[in-house]
Formats: structure tokens, sequence, C-alpha cells
């Protein structure tokens, strides 16, 4: 790798992997006013537009869409001790008593399944390329009640190959991590020295050489292997929309909540179909396509995921009232 090449990796890896703020007391007063007012300009709090979302939503039925790291759980080092709280496990309980609700994750969908524990949600897991529906769940529109879609099958036995070549070719990086979720690879780079991002990048570069039919994408602190194919989280909330028979329809609102770059293609979708909006989980200004925005995860649990579209607004405010504790 030239130098050039160097910088230019090094820096695309700090733009996708902004500093972790585990309170506003580390920023000065002048930075965190600032950095508010340029947030609330552009991209609102969810919550202080709360009575906007809510007339936005009657008459039309609410899907749910949600990632789960940083949204629904916080970013921790070790991403599999990535646990939701008990409080936030009961609000998706509940928001999913009302209407549809999806986790879309980079994550392998089983790995996803096994944090949050909910059997009656969709879970799309590898960014949207595995997506199954609840056993038992209900059937909307002219939605199929069985939903399972895999679209990367035939890439597996390439995933475990890779998967192998990278654990072996980065067990001398203290800190990375390797994992494996199913039709995707990611590589942690969270616990790993800023001094050997440029390294641990081409070693993965170099195992990838031999794979022309994989692509790599980056995301918090995190370096993504993934079929060529044309998908993302954005196919995927299409495709779910579809199966639930909301494709085309106009008295559905879909809202997506998720913090990470990855999350913007279905940001965008809703934008272009204006079926819905995005909200972004994020305690620093970025460009976004989402509508509106929500500083930390617990704030979503604090009071906002979606408005009910059919259900009175007590029954609203009383499904999210858990999101709030």
């Amino acid at each position: 790798m030239t130098k050039q090449n160097e910088t230019s990796w090094f820096e695309s890896m700090k733009a996708s992997s902004p500093t972790h703020i585990k309170s506003t007391s580390s920023l000065s007063a002048t930075d965190y006013h600032a950095s508010w007012i340029v947030k609330q300009l552009h991209h609102p709090s969810a919550l202080s537009m709360f009575e906007q979302i809510i007339n936005a939503s009657k008459g039309k039925q609410i899907v749910m869409f949600l990632d789960y790291d940083g949204t629904l759980s916080p970013i921790v080092e070790d991403p599999d001790q990535a646990f939701m709280s008990e409080s936030m496990r009961a609000a998706v309980k509940n928001v999913a008593r009302y209407f549809p609700t999806a986790i879309v994750s980079g994550r392998c969908r089983d790995k996803v399944y096994s944090f949050v524990q909910l059997a009656e949600l969709y879970y799309a897991g590898s960014h949207g390329m595995d997506i199954k529906g609840p056993a038992n769940g209900h059937k909307y529109k002219n939605g199929d009640q069985a939903v399972l879609f895999q679209p990367a099958s035939e890439f597996m036995p390439m995933i475990d190959e890779v998967y192998k070549a990278l654990l072996e070719k980065t067990k001398s990086t203290p800190g990375a991590k390797v994992e494996h979720n199913k039709f995707c690879v990611s590589v942690h780079f969270r616990c790993v020295d800023e001094n050997r991002w440029n390294a641990l990048a081409e070693k993965v570069r170099s195992v990838l050489k031999e794979y022309p039919k994989l692509r790599l994408t980056q995301g918090r602190k995190v370096l993504e292997i993934r079929p060529t194919i044309k998908w993302d989280k954005g196919k995927a909330l299409e495709f779910l929309l579809e199966s639930l028979g909301f494709a085309d329809c106009n008295d559905v609102l879909a809202v997506y909540i998720g913090d990470d770059r990855t999350d913007e293609d279905a940001f965008k979708v809703l934008c272009d179909r204006r079926q819905g909006f995005g909200i972004l989980v994020s305690k620093i200004p970025k460009d976004t396509s989402a509508t509106y925005s929500l500083q930390e995860p617990c704030e979503a649990s604090n009071g906002l995921f979606a408005p009910l579209g059919g259900v009175e607004e007590t029954d609203y405010k009383r499904a999210f009232q858990g999101l709030n504790n």
C-alpha cells in the first residue's frame, strides 16, 4: 500500500469511527452549545417533535425498524457484551404489540436474536441479507405471514473461508476482533491502538485480494466484508415493507432508528419514497438523510420510538412510556 493510500485509509477509518463521548461534560460548554445548535437546526430532536410525529401518524399504519448496536444497546468495547437493558427489551416488546417491528443489524441474525430475545419481531441480520419473520406473525394487508429471505446464500462458503483467513491474519494485532456474521464478516478495531489501524486495514485488504466477489466497507470502528450483491439495509427495509403488504401504500408510516453510516441506506429509502422518516442516534452533527435525531439509545427508551397509527393518542403514550424509564 502506498503512503497516500495509507493516509486515505486512516482518515477514512477515523471519519467512520467518531470518538465515543461518554458524557457531554467531556465537551467544553462552547463546543457543546455550538454542536447542539447545528444539530437542532438540521435534524431536530425526535422528542421535541413528538406532537408533529403523532400528527403525521394519524390514519396510518406504523412500521418500526430498529438498528441494534448504538440504538437498542450502548456501544461497548467488546461486541459480545453489547447487551440491551431489561427496560429497553420491555419497551420494544410493548411497541411490537401495536405494529410490526423489525431489528435490522449488521450482526448475524441469530446473534441479534440472542440479545433481543423477542420472538414476535422480524429480524434482518448481516445488513439485511438474512431476514426472518415471526413464526406466528400477523398478516398485514396482502403480505406474507411467513418471511424468510437470504439473497446471499451462495456466498456462505466464501464467507467461511475469509473468516478463517482473517482470524489467522489479524491474530498478531492486539485488540482486533473478527466476528462471523453468517453472510458477512466484521473486523472490529475499537480496541486496537490507532497507530495500528493502517496495518490492520492492509491485512484485511490482502485477504480480500483473493476474493473479488467480496467488498470492504466501514462502520463505527469496524471493517465489514460483504458480498458484492446490491443489497443493504435500505433494500431490506423495502423487502420487509413489500412482504408486509405496504410497498405501494399511502397509509403507511415507516420509522427507522439507527446510529451508523450503514443505516443511511435505509434513511435514504424512506426519504426518497416519502413513506416515513429516519431518526439518527448521535451526540454530534453528521451528514445524514435522517429527518430527526436522538442523542443516545436511552432517549429511544425514554419516550420515542414511533407514533401508533390508528391508535388513540393516550394508548400511544401508554405504549411508549416504558421507553422513558
